[in-house]
């Protein structure tokens, strides 16, 4: 009875060692660090306006674009990887001059899109009312309302006076500079900053 349950089909210690192997390789993969340049890469738009990527002779037909420094230093380390629930990454732009102009404007154009975040000009109000701030403001693309939760993380100095607010919705807009707003705008902002 033995001798026929061996024989069914691989045994639980070839199982295991194909799953370390797999992991083994696996985790070589995510620790191998490509840099992705015009010598061994070439991005290009699909069909349907996607972002492809050829790296030697894999073709991936949808990738993904990831800023490693979002907001100081947009244009270095960016992460490019699978278009997929996984986000596996292919690969490192170094900096982003390294590649054609064209395919710079590609990618350009898909961190646009990933990290939209609309630069506040002008402050008309601002009200706190029950824990939340209730906004009305001027960005580069228009007038605007959104709210905020009171304190917490909803407004971030990110470097001297460049500050970044998150709405209860998770979307983020920019105020660059503090100080090129009137004194009355920035008074608004006095339970704030």
């Amino acid at each position: 009875m033995m001798h026929d349950m061996e024989n069914a089909g691989p045994n639980l210690l070839d199982l295991e060692e194909l799953d370390e192997e797999a992991l083994k390789r696996e985790s070589e993969e995510v620790l191998e660090m490509r840099f992705l340049n015009a010598g061994n890469s070439r991005f290009h738009r699909t069909g349907g306006g996607f972002l492809a990527l050829k790296v030697g002779e894999k073709e991936y037909d949808r990738v993904g674009v990831y800023l490693t420094f979002p907001l100081t230093n947009p244009e270095e380390y960016i992460s490019i990887r699978e278009a997929d629930e996984k986000a596996k990454e292919i690969g490192l732009i170094q900096n982003l001059k390294d590649l054609p102009k064209d395919q710079q404007e590609m990618i350009q154009e898909q961190i646009r899109l990933r990290y939209f975040m609309p630069v506040i000009r002008k402050v008309l109000d601002v009200k706190d009312e029950y824990g939340y701030a209730y906004w009305h403001v001027v960005t580069d693309f228009g007038s605007c309302r959104f709210t905020t939760h009171m304190g917490g993380d909803a407004v971030v100095n990110i470097s001297g006076d460049r500050y970044q607010i998150t709405d209860i919705d998770g979307n983020r807009y920019e105020l660059p500079d503090l100080y090129a707003l009137t004194v009355m705008e920035r008074k608004k902002l006095d339970l704030f900053i």
